[in-house]
């Protein structure tokens, strides 16, 4: 009879935690409640194809051409060089598991898989260590002759994957040399923080100017809004300002809105400016096409400078 009634006990007391952790999962307005459901949710849709895809049969080694690949991810051919913005390109971004990655799932899949890149990136740019920006598992595939620039105290995490990283602060300069030519970066300072979850080690975060054969690009990486993108403005003028647009509700001390952006671009000295970080991942609570709608109407009045607003399309940026 002992063993019956510890057996019943215990059975409620499990219906009762479970009914309470039910409710919890399916009611509670906790950041924890909500990031479970969105990782249950993601679990039972599909992956979009991309709306375009780059045919870079077309693309010349004497002009500056852009594609969105999604996310923060721009494939660049910057007069012959092949440059790639915060490469993530697999179907999750979170932490490795033995069961695979735990964390937010793609909504629309890359405009081009890793096998379908150039044969040869030359060089990587990684704004910061958010797994969102910094994916090891797309980093390791791209092979260990890729040069890199990182921010401060990240290269750690890079050990063993690259053999030409360069860590570098706010002001930093490094140089990467191809057959074809020299690639100047220089980090700049943006708004944002650093730290990969779970670890508590502070880490660096920057955005890139980039110079070769007279012309310069932004990459403001991840940024809230900062004056710090007029102080870049003497090191251009700039072709074009790859620039994010998501995620600033709530998060809007750690990303601009689509305004803010633009008027970062503008006081760099941008000629056209290239939406990022939006569409891609649900990573905040603004609807997933406001950022680029936010930014269509800014620019209502010189829409031309809109690079592009979908994934997958391509910009060749006149450099008369």
């Amino acid at each position: 009879m002992i063993c019956r009634r510890t057996f019943i006990k215990g059975t409620a007391l499990v219906a009762g935690t479970a009914a309470v952790s039910g409710s919890w999962l399916a009611f509670s307005d906790s950041r924890a409640a909500r990031w479970a459901r969105r990782i249950i949710d993601d679990s039972r849709r599909s992956v979009a194809a991309a709306p375009a895809k780059p045919d870079l049969s077309t693309w010349k080694d004497n002009q500056i051409t852009m594609a969105w690949l999604g996310h923060s991810t721009v494939l660049i051919n910057f007069y012959g060089m092949h440059i790639l913005t915060d490469p993530v390109l697999k179907n999750r971004v979170g932490i490795s598991t033995g069961f695979g990655t735990l964390g937010p799932k793609r909504f629309i899949a890359p405009a081009l898989t890793i096998k379908e890149l150039p044969p040869t990136i030359d060089v990587v740019l990684l704004s910061h260590a958010h797994y969102d920006h910094f994916d090891l598992p797309t980093l390791r595939e791209l092979g260990p002759r890729v040069g890199v620039a990182t921010a401060s105290s990240t290269g750690d995490l890079l050990r063993g994957i690259f053999d030409n990283v360069h860590e570098l602060s706010w002001g930093g300069r490094a140089n990467f040399k191809i057959a074809k030519g020299d690639l100047a970066v220089e980090a700049i300072e943006v708004k944002h923080w650093g730290q990969r979850w779970p670890s508590g080690v502070k880490r660096g975060y920057n955005g890139y100017v980039l110079h070769r054969e007279g012309k310069s690009l932004l990459f403001g990486g991840d940024t809230a809004n900062t004056p710090a993108f007029a102080e870049a403005k003497s090191r251009g003028p700039f072709q074009a300002a790859i620039m994010p647009i998501g995620a600033y509700q709530p998060w809007i001390w750690h990303h601009c809105t689509p305004e803010q952006a633009l008027e970062m671009a503008n006081a760099a000295g941008a000629n056209y400016i290239i939406p990022v970080h939006h569409q891609t991942f649900k990573l905040s609570e603004e609807p997933a096409l406001e950022p680029i709608e936010r930014l269509e109407a800014a620019l209502a009045k010189e829409p031309e400078r809109l690079a592009l607003k979908q994934i997958g399309q391509t910009f060749v940026c006149p450099t008369a």
